[in-house]
């Protein structure tokens, strides 16, 4: 019986298991990652775990180790590179998709579209009334991403021109939060990924050259007439990208970039 037992344990360590992959990282991408891993695990029968926290959170899950892959909404900083230089650790960067990002504000507000020079003003405290473009006479409360995430670097870098950010801005851990605040509050402004906008806020037109101002949607920034669009990133450690391969070729191919589409991001052709 000892025999029979030790040969069965035997047996089992020679059979190869499939390791259950994480991806960890940005809010924006989750949708998508979280929707690409589940018809991925139906095709193939290998399990993914996606989870959020931010960009920033997922880098820093894949320098520890902790993530096989992390996902961002932004390029990752030189700062952040140079650690994993320093910790012998080779980067791959793979683009997945892109984003249109989204300025929303609550269903209530008559204003509806907004330059960037006027977003500028509003996040850095300049403009602090719906009056002074065009709306009622109501205090703007802006609601932002925390500095972890990655929208909240594009957004500082494309609208803001590298200005910071008004001191009494509302940091949300969540981009979920983001919309249920700005859904519930008269006032409130925000900034989300395309494929997080519902019927319970208003997505604004935005315009950089003051003239043109346009909707963001899937049409309009896969035409590039929107003017806020960005890459959506995975990033994976050389050594054990292997691991992730047929992953990421799914997400690749036709039937995944159609999630891309259907998801509410614009896929890479």
């Amino acid at each position: 019986m000892k025999k029979l037992i030790l040969s069965v344990l035997m047996l089992c360590a020679l059979v190869p298991t499939f390791q259950a992959q994480k991806i960890k990282g940005s809010d924006t991408v989750l949708p998508l990652a979280q929707k690409e891993a589940e018809v991925f695990g139906k095709k193939t029968g290998k399990s993914v775990t996606v989870t959020g926290g931010g960009s920033g959170v997922g880098i820093a899950a894949l320098l520890e180790g902790t993530t096989d892959i992390a996902m961002s909404s932004r390029k990752m900083k030189f700062d952040e590179k140079l650690k994993f230089k320093e910790s012998g650790k080779s980067l791959v960067e793979k683009i997945i998709a892109y984003d249109a990002l989204a300025v929303i504000v609550n269903k209530s507000n008559p204003v509806s579209k907004l330059t960037r020079a006027q977003l500028e003003g509003i996040f850095t405290g300049k403009i602090t009334n719906w009056k002074q473009v065009g709306g009622a006479d109501l205090k703007i409360i802006a609601y932002s991403r925390e500095t972890s995430s990655g929208t909240y670097e594009f957004f500082k870098e494309h609208i803001l021109m590298n200005k910071n950010y008004v001191k009494s801005i509302l940091s949300m851990p969540a981009t979920g939060a983001i919309i249920q605040s700005v859904s519930q509050t008269k006032g409130a402004i925000g900034y989300v990924g395309l494929a997080y906008l519902n019927n319970s806020i208003k997505a604004l037109s935005v315009s950089f050259d003051g003239k043109t101002f346009v909707v963001p949607s899937e049409l309009n920034a896969k035409n590039k007439s929107y003017p806020v669009v960005r890459p959506l990133y995975f990033y994976l450690d050389k050594k054990t990208e292997p691991k992730s391969k047929a992953l990421i070729d799914f997400i690749m191919s036709a039937e995944g970039q159609k999630i891309v589409e259907q998801v509410g991001y614009v896929p890479l052709k």
